[in-house]
């Protein structure tokens, strides 16, 4: 309740505290005071003053979503995001020598410089505009839709794991002493399949009909298979593990919805991050 008392009745007219130079005879109705027609916010019954409004929405709980996302009014702000930066990042791959060899993963060159796990996710074939723009779109199916549902934090954690995880998954089936080893692997591929398999599983908690996902989740698994120059490999890592962390968020107890998800976040890093090291060490 608000801490304001209300003003002492005085011979004058009542005036409004934050306008004392405007005479108000209508008064809050949460805390009493006078207030004028501009500091006045239409309530259930009656009006409000603008600190009593203030202060209810800073002890109101945020609205969350089933799963425990908070929601939030407007554009899907890391979905356009990450697909801003991958675009960004297009047009440096074409407009800037090296780009893409810079930040892309390779096997033979993980170990030695590791961000190429994550950075080659912002990458795509400069010699096929496709290749991005089916990216790009399968982002902005599912995307807005789980940034919503698990709230922006665990999407942001599930999209990056997702994306190391697919690199993982071309490293985990590479030899060294295969061309494999050296060919470079790029695209939000294993990132957007972490979301499909996320995907799966918030739909199934939530009752929802996911059959249009399986069959697209088959034909480009197949698709993978069939087509030369698709690391596949990227697909099942970041399917996998995104299948898991999703399930993890999407059926975690609600009391410790909060400490569940940290601590699946956290298990997750590490066992990607731990299978390659195994990879490597045993070459």
């Amino acid at each position: 309740m608000s801490s304001h008392q209300p003003l002492p009745e005085t011979a004058g007219p009542p005036v409004c505290p934050r306008h004392p130079d405007r005479i108000s005879y209508v008064r809050c109705q949460r805390c009493g005071r006078p207030v004028c027609p501009e500091c006045q916010r239409q309530a259930p019954v009656g009006v409000q003053c603008v600190d009593c409004v203030a202060e209810a929405a800073r002890g109101a709980r945020p609205t969350q979503t089933v799963l425990g996302g908070r929601v939030h009014d407007g554009r899907p702000v890391v979905t356009i995001t990450i697909i801003a930066l991958c675009v960004v990042s297009y047009v440096l791959q074409l407009a800037v020598p090296g780009w893409t060899s810079r930040w892309a993963f390779l096997p033979a060159a993980g170990q030695v410089e590791p961000y190429r796990f994550l950075t080659t996710a912002f990458l795509h074939s400069p010699s096929s505009i496709f290749h991005i723009l089916f990216n790009m779109y399968a982002l902005w199916i599912v995307g807005p839709f789980l940034e919503n549902a698990l709230g922006r934090a665990r999407y942001i954690a599930l999209y990056l794991i997702s994306a190391v995880a697919g690199s993982v998954g071309v490293l985990l089936f590479a030899s060294p002493v295969t061309d494999a080893w050296y060919v470079a692997a790029v695209g939000a591929s294993g990132a957007v399949f972490g979301l499909f398999g996320a995907v799966l599983v918030v739909l199934r908690r939530l009752g929802r009909n996911a059959q249009s996902f399986l069959v697209i989740i088959g034909l480009n698994l197949v698709i993978g298979f069939v087509i030369p120059q698709i690391a596949w490999q990227a697909h099942v890592g970041g399917l996998v593990v995104g299948a898991g962390l999703g399930a993890a968020y999407a059926y975690s107890p609600t009391p410790r919805r909060r400490e569940a998800g940290i601590v699946a976040t956290v298990v997750a890093a590490v066992l990607v991050v731990g299978l390659a090291m195994v990879k490597y060490a045993g070459v």
